[in-house]
């Protein structure tokens, strides 16, 4: 479990191919290092990783095909910078929302503000996969490359939220195009109501538990 709070910046040093997947060795601070022991699980850009490898310099995971295919760490440069966040420690401050660290699917940045003053502040557009629209509000949480972010207004197809400039400048964000790809994952919250309205239109005692409780269902 995660926060979506990005304290660490890495970078991906390699990508290697391996039987069902593929290995990437991060290079990261000794901060990070330091959480990253052998089956620690890390946040990379938004997806929960296991580290199989660490040393004084950089950490490795191993990602699946299945990782591969719904993120988008298959697909980033070699030296890309990477948004990292250790796993959340039963007394630590939950500032942002809970995370799992498991991406629901890959958008795209669609339209990010004019720079003023050298930070590209305000009204950022992302496209997102219709199917996480029934998960997706206006205030609610959502995140992108592993940062909590707040929904400001949403579509079938698309949501904007706010940034601030200390979020531009300590993420990756700043150097983000239009049309550049980035992993998402709704508020738990919101998919587990989506979930609960489906079964609702097809289960007759779960349509009686939401209207008044178990004692009615």
């Amino acid at each position: 479990m995660f926060t979506g709070l990005i304290r660490h910046l890495g970078t991906l040093d390699s990508r290697s191919s391996r039987a069902g997947g593929a290995r990437l060795r991060i290079a990261a601070p000794a901060d990070l290092l330091a959480r990253a022991e052998l089956g620690a699980s890390i946040s990379v850009n938004g997806a929960c990783l296991t580290s199989v490898a660490v040393d004084g310099r950089a950490w490795e995971a191993d990602l699946s095909e299945e990782t591969l295919a719904k993120t988008t760490l298959g697909r980033l440069p070699l030296g890309a910078t990477l948004h990292l966040e250790p796993a959340l420690r039963v007394g630590d401050p939950l500032d942002g929302h809970l995370v799992s660290g498991h991406v629901d699917g890959v958008g795209q940045l669609l339209a990010r503000p004019q720079v003023q003053g050298g930070v590209a502040e305000g009204i950022w557009r992302f496209a997102m996969p219709p199917e996480l629209a029934s998960m997706t509000a206006a205030k609610g949480s959502i995140a992108v490359e592993g940062i909590s972010l707040t929904v400001v207004d949403c579509g079938t197809d698309w949501f904007t939220v706010a940034l601030i400039p200390e979020t531009v400048t300590r993420t990756a964000l700043a150097t983000m195009r239009p049309g550049d790809p980035v992993n998402l994952e709704v508020d738990p919250i919101g998919r587990f109501v989506a979930r609960a309205m489906a079964l609702r239109a097809r289960d007759e005692k779960l349509a009686r538990f939401a209207q008044g409780g178990w004692d009615r269902a």
